[in-house]
C-alpha cells in the first residue's frame, strides 16, 4: 500500500492532518470516513525511516494495546468492536492509523495476524505467527496475555543490555575526561616547578612528563580518534555482512561483557522458542524466526546450523550441542524437555536460569566497577604526586645537608 499525507476535518469543524496507508485516494477516504474524518486533500509521499518530528510507535505502545485488546477478548468483545475502541481511544495518531488500516483489512475478509502482517515495521514476524497460532486453536485471549508479559521481560532484557553497554562506556568516557585534565591542566602546572629545580629527575618523573605534553600536544587524537574508529566501525557493519559477523562474534569474546551478553541473547533465544512451541508452532519455524529475534550475526549463524541438523533429523538438543551454544546443564534440560514432552516448559527454566545469572551479574558487575574506578584514578593521582613530590623531598633532603 502507498502513505499518503492528508489534511480532513472532523465532525466539531476541526483540521486534523497526518499520514496513512491506502491503496489509492478512494481508499483513503474510505478509511478517513470510517474514522469520522472527512478528506479535504491527500498527496502521495515516499516512506521515511523515523523522520524529524515523527513519534514511532514504542515498546509500551503494544504493551498498552496487546494489554486492552487481550482484555476486550477475554471478555467476549468481538474484535472489530475491540479494535474500534482502541481505535478511538489511543492517543498515538500514527498507531491509530495503523489500528484503522487493520479494521478495514479484517472488514475486507483478512484475518487479525494477516491484518497485523501488513506492517511489519510495527508488529513483528514472531507477534504475527503467536496470533495467528492464536486464531487457529482458539487461544486468542491467552496469546494475548503471554506477549503482554513477554514484551514487559523483553523491556526488562533490553534494560539490561543498555546498563551492561553504557554504563561502562559512560564510565570509561568519565574517566578519560578526569585523565585529560590531570595530564593537560594538573601536571604541565606541577612540572614548571619542577623543572626550575634544574636537578636530576627519576624516571618515574620523566615518564609523567613525557605522558603530560603527549596528552598536551595530541589532545584532539585522544578524544577524535576513538569516535572516528566507532564511526567507521559502525559503517562497516552496516555495509559489510562479513564485517558485522566479525564484530558480533568479538562482542562475545570481550572479557566480562561478551558472557554476559551472550547470556543475555540466549534467554530470549529460549524465551521466545518456548512461547511460539507452546503456541503449536513447528520446531523448523520456530528456528526459522528466532534467527531474526536474537539481533547477533554470530549466534543467527549458529541457530541457522542447528536448524539445518534439525531438518536433518537430528533432535533439537544434539543440534543446539552442535552449533557450539548452550552449556552441557542447558543441554540436559533441554534433552529432559523432548524425552517429557514439555520442552516448551524446558526452554522457558533456561530463560529463566539465563536472566537471573545475567541480572545478579549485572547487579555484581555495578558494585565491582566504582571500587575499579576509585583504584584506577587513585593510582593515577599517586603516580602524580609520587613524581612532583619526590625531586622536591630529594631538593629539600639535599639543602639540609
Amino acid at each position: 500500500m502507498a502513505l499518503f499525507q492528508y489534511k480532513a476535518m472532523n465532525p466539531a469543524g476541526r483540521l486534523a492532518g497526518g499520514q496513512m496507508e491506502a491503496v489509492n485516494p478512494a481508499d483513503l477516504e474510505l478509511r478517513l470516513a470510517r474514522m469520522g474524518l472527512d478528506l479535504i486533500r491527500s498527496r502521495e509521499v515516499k516512506r521515511r525511516v523515523h523522520s524529524f518530528g515523527h513519534k514511532r510507535i514504542t515498546r509500551q505502545d503494544l504493551i498498552g494495546f496487546l494489554f486492552h485488546l487481550e482484555q476486550l477478548s477475554k471478555a467476549g468483545v468481538p474484535i472489530l468492536e475491540a479494535l474500534s475502541d482502541l481505535r478511538d481511544t489511543i492517543e498515538h495518531p500514527r498507531f491509530r492509523e495503523v489500528i484503522a488500516s487493520i479494521i478495514e483489512s479484517i472488514e475486507g475478509g483478512a484475518s487479525l495476524s494477516d491484518a497485523l502482517a501488513q506492517h511489519p515495521g510495527v508488529f513483528d514476524e514472531v507477534m504475527v505467527n503467536l496470533i495467528r497460532a492464536g486464531e487457529t486453536s482458539g487461544e486468542l485471549s491467552a496469546v494475548l496475555a503471554n506477549l503482554t508479559e513477554t514484551l514487559k521481560w523483553q523491556d526488562d532484557q533490553i534494560r539490561q543490555i543498555k546498563t551492561l553497554m553504557i554504563y561502562p562506556a559512560v564510565i570509561a568516557v568519565v574517566m578519560t575526561a578526569v585523565i585529560l585534565f590531570i595530564m593537560t591542566y594538573i601536571v604541565p602546572q606541577l612540572v614548571k616547578v619542577i623543572e626550575d629545580m634544574g636537578q636530576a629527575l627519576p624516571l618515574h618523573t620523566r615518564i609523567l612528563i613525557a605522558t603530560s605534553d603527549f596528552f598536551v600536544d595530541y589532545w584532539y587524537l585522544i578524544i577524535a580518534l576513538p569516535v572516528a574508529l566507532f564511526a567507521g566501525l559502525k559503517y562497516a557493519v552496516r555495509v559489510s555482512p562479513s564485517a558485522r559477523f566479525t564484530v558480533d562474534d568479538l562482542k562475545l569474546r570481550v572479557w566480562i561483557i561478551g558472557p554476559l551478553l551472550k547470556k543475555t541473547i540466549l534467554a530470549r533465544f529460549a524465551h521466545f522458542f518456548a512461547l511460539m512451541y507452546g503456541s503449536g508452532i513447528t520446531v523448523l519455524e520456530c528456528v526459522r524466526v528466532s534467527e531474526e529475534i536474537v539481533g547477533n550475526a554470530a549466534i543467527k549463524d549458529a541457530i541457522h546450523r542447528a536448524g539445518g541438523q534439525i531438518s536433518d533429523g537430528a533432535s533439537i538438543s544434539q543440534s543446539l550441542e552442535y552449533a557450539g551454544l548452550f552449556p552441557p546443564l542447558v543441554l540436559r534440560m533441554v534433552r529432559v524437555g523432548e524425552n517429557t514432552g514439555a520442552l516448551d516448559r524446558a526452554l522457558a527454566n533456561v530463560s529463566y536460569f539465563y536472566s537471573r545469572d545475567v541480572e545478579d551479574a549485572v547487579a555484581r558487575l555495578q558494585k565491582a566497577i566504582e571500587p575499579a574506578i576509585t583504584l584506577v584514578l587513585g593510582a593515577i593521582l599517586g603516580w602524580v604526586m609520587i613524581s612532583v613530590l619526590g625531586p622536591l623531598y630529594d631538593l629539600v633532603a639535599s639543602v639540609q645537608i
